[in-house]
Order: C-alpha cells, then structure tokens, then sequence
C-alpha cells in the first residue's frame, strides 16, 4: 500500500508541476485561478501522499522515487502537451530514471 501511495504521491507532483505551468508560475490569477488552485491541491497531496509512505519505506528512497516520477512524468508532459523539444539522449535518460525507480522498487524490503 505505501508504494501505491508514494506512486500516487509522484503523479500529483506532475500535476503540481503543470498546474504550475499552465497557470504561467501563478502569475495573473484573475485569468488563471483555476490552475492556480490545481496547484496548490496537487501541491498538498503530492506532499501527504510522500509522507505516508515515508511512515513505511526509508525516506532516502522515498524521496528518490517520488521526484524520479515527477521527473518522468514533467519531462513526459513537456514533451508531449508542451510540445518540448526532444532527441534520443533525452529519451535514453528518461528511461534510464524509470530504470532507477524500478530498480530501487526491487531491492527495497517493504
């Protein structure tokens, strides 16, 4: 349960992230409150979900893969709903993290 947690936990930082984004980085609220507000929701469960797992798995790990899937999953958004730009470099350090997360899922002991 706390890895589905801490999954969970990583994804709302991606929402965090592009609600930040989208909200041009809080900035003119009149026009773009409502991401504004998906911010900071995505900001607090984002940071609850991390906690709760870290009541269960070590906090070095935790915090690893936790930002490794904001990292993926805001690389993954800027690619494809920003329109970023992207080479075969930036996609093989991609996976290389998905790599390293799942690999710190399978020597981890919870």
């Amino acid at each position: 349960m706390a890895w589905i947690l801490l999954i969970l936990g990583g994804v709302c930082e991606v929402g965090f992230t592009t609600c930040l984004q989208a909200s041009d980085n809080l900035t003119n609220l009149n026009k773009n409150w409502l991401w504004a507000a998906g911010f900071f929701v995505f900001l607090f469960f984002s940071m609850y979900l991390l906690n709760e797992a870290a009541k269960h798995i070590s906090m070095g790990t935790c915090y690893t893969v936790w930002t490794g899937i904001g990292a993926v999953g805001t690389a993954l958004v800027g690619i494809f709903v920003y329109n970023e730009p992207t080479n075969m470099l930036k996609i093989i350090f991609i996976f290389t993290l998905i790599a390293s997360i799942a690999g710190l899922k399978a020597v981890s002991h919870v």
